[in-house]
């Protein structure tokens, strides 16, 4: 058994100002600095972090684990997670500051008797990607240290909006800003993350869904919390990376929990879900019935079929070629812009509550060459 408690495994390029802020809230835990340790992926052509490691000496036992390779928050997680030795792996965020009994907490409350879940910790002071950051006011450690403490005694209350949602699909708001789970389900599973995400968004609904697939129950941590520290963004940069993210993790993983999160987002998927399903049954005419997408070549052209009664081809002739059916209905679609040389839309999808319908016709707009 690993003489660590915890592995607090974090991926790094380019926030000096925030590590430093995130090391020095690390430090301050009240659980004891030899039951830890801090494991840095380190994917930065720059030397600050080196400085920022400095500062830390024998406060904090810190393994810096670095690359030549660009930037993918995903590889940066995988170099960083090979290297922990901690019974409970903690998966953070270079932006975030943690309440100094935040380590102990998590492990009294949630993994001290070997139990085996994923505790998604709460974001506080996080937007969810609404508005563009140009520049940061970075303010010194002792004021979210003041911010902390303070949350320490009153709560979080509902400032993590994901608390208070209605949460049925179980993977949808594990975002890894801040999350935890056993080492040992990692390594015996493989739970690395998928190195097809490039850029902004997904990887982790992608990694959570195989966390939840293998049976483990994801849990919201009330009472694990950090907070977010601000940091520049692009928003529409980061949008034209997670839309084909999204079709890589449908591509992936097709199924109805999927493509509603694909086509309206987490938050809204799962206020949807159970109303979903129910659409999707009716539509099929068939008691425990279900929709399908087809797709193949006629002719050497790529013909897709959308709202397919399970069990049936579609419109797609006998003639077709690589014909690959997908449990989708067609809310959201795994192919690139103008992909598809004709598509059939099927009587079912008109039959579908209008917020679906209009949603699987855009669809097919998309794709549609």
């Amino acid at each position: 058994m690993s003489d660590k408690a915890i592995s607090v495994v974090i991926p790094y390029r380019d926030r000096a100002a925030n590590l430093r802020l995130a090391l020095a809230a690390l430090a301050d835990q009240t659980l004891p600095a030899d039951r830890f340790e801090v494991i840095v992926g380190v994917l930065d052509e720059g030397t600050e972090h080196l400085e920022v490691f400095r500062e830390f000496a024998g406060r904090l036992d810190v393994v810096a684990v670095s690359s030549g390779r660009p930037w993918q928050v995903g590889f940066a997680r995988n170099l960083a997670l090979r290297q922990a030795t901690g019974e409970v792996v903690v998966l953070m965020d270079v932006d975030m500051v943690l309440p100094s009994r935040c380590l102990e907490d998590l492990h009294d409350r949630h993994f001290g008797y070997g139990q085996r879940i994923c505790v998604v910790g709460q974001m506080i002071d996080y937007d969810n990607n609404t508005g563009d950051v140009t520049a940061v006011d970075v303010q010194p450690y002792e004021h979210y240290r003041k911010v902390l403490d303070d949350l320490q005694v009153t709560g979080t209350g509902d400032q993590d909006p994901r608390m208070s949602a209605s949460h049925v699909i179980p993977w949808s708001f594990a975002w890894t800003a801040l999350i935890a789970l056993p080492r040992d389900l990692l390594t015996e599973r493989q739970l690395w993350f998928d190195l097809g995400f490039h850029g902004y968004g997904v990887e982790d609904l992608e990694w959570a869904y195989r966390v939840s697939a293998t049976g483990t129950p994801i849990v919201m941590g009330r009472d694990f919390f950090g907070v977010h520290l601000p940091h520049v963004r692009d928003v529409a940069a980061n949008r034209r990376t997670e839309a084909p993210n999204y079709r890589y993790f449908l591509r992936r993983w097709p199924g109805p929990d999927v493509e509603l999160a694909c086509a309206f987002g987490d938050f809204e998927a799962n206020a949807l879900y159970p109303d979903y399903r129910r659409a999707l049954r009716d539509a099929a005419t068939v008691s425990g019935g279900a929709l399908t997408v087809v797709h193949g070549k006629v002719d050497g052209r790529t013909e897709v079929a959308v709202g397919v009664p399970a069990g049936t081809t579609g419109s797609l002739p006998a003639t077709a070629t690589g014909v690959e059916v997908l449990p989708i209905a067609g809310l959201a679609l795994p192919f690139a812009d103008g992909s598809v040389d004709r598509c059939h839309v099927l009587g079912p999808v008109t039959t579908l509550p209008e917020r679906y319908r209009d949603r699987i016709l855009a669809e097919v707009r998309r794709v549609s060459a």
